[in-house]
């Protein structure tokens, strides 16, 4: 019962007259440690829900950040490695997970069902670089985050290191891409100095509202890219013909 209401966990803090039953417990196998103190039936052990909840258990004003925080936001097929989390004091680093010291403005954390971690705006700009802007293109496109969001939380953590590469990666996100081929796309198009034209401009036809990659609405020329994205997401590569069927029909 108490691990139920722990969300798959139970500390042995909050409740000292159940320490020798854990003890037990553990030896039996029917527990194992998560953090000091912090213990779950080895079904649940390793989830990434599990080990982040472990975090707000043991160190209640912990923030976890990083891939954690975008798969448990925007971006559920990110890949985690370990858990990251920043608290105000200084925390041993466990087997799999790193902790530091840094301090998350409030304005920045979500709270959720037991977890706290980094506003998907801060997750973005984060885990962003100029080698890979996915996280940046991934909040755009599923509007987790606004580029003025992403601004602002820049703001509120000017002294994280990389500050000056993630200003950059937001002056380069200026036309708001949701993915690297249009991101290129956009780069291409303001290097040749071309203008007029918009990203994802919103479209209805027959009822349905789509977006075009990049249009230039005077000449009514639709521009539709393909990337990566396509060829993993079968869901956004049908969606993608559909619209690309209603745009010719409608020409």
């Amino acid at each position: 019962m108490h691990i139920r209401r722990g969300g798959g966990l139970i500390s042995r803090r909050d409740h000292p007259s159940l320490a020798n039953t854990i003890a037990w417990l553990v030896r039996q196998g029917k527990l194992v440690p998560v953090l000091p103190g912090i213990y779950a039936p080895p079904d649940y052990a390793y989830s990434i829900e599990v080990l982040m909840r472990a975090v707000s258990l043991r160190h209640p004003d912990a923030v976890v950040f990083g891939a954690a925080a975008a798969k448990a936001s925007f971006w559920p097929e990110a890949s985690v490695g370990t858990i990251e989390a920043a608290a105000s004091t200084r925390l041993a680093s466990r087997p799999g997970y790193t902790f530091s010291r840094r301090h998350i403005p409030a304005e920045l954390v979500t709270e959720r069902a037991g977890l706290r971690y980094t506003a998907p705006a801060l997750t973005a700009i984060d885990l962003a670089s100029f080698e890979c802007a996915d996280a940046i293109d991934i909040a755009l496109r599923t509007r987790a985050a606004t580029l003025t969001g992403m601004y602002e939380a820049l703001r509120l953590t000017p002294n994280w290191t990389g500050s000056q590469e993630r200003l950059r990666l937001l002056i380069d996100s200026r036309n708001e891409p949701w993915s690297a081929a249009e991101r290129l796309a956009h780069r291409i198009l303001r290097g040749a100095r071309i203008t007029a034209w918009k990203p994802n401009f919103p479209v209805s036809l027959e009822g349905c509202l789509y977006f075009i990659d990049i249009a230039f609405p005077h000449l009514k020329l639709a521009i539709e890219i393909d990337g990566r994205l396509h060829e993993e997401d079968e869901d956004l590569f049908e969606s993608d013909r559909w619209r690309q069927n209603a745009l010719v029909a409608l020409s």
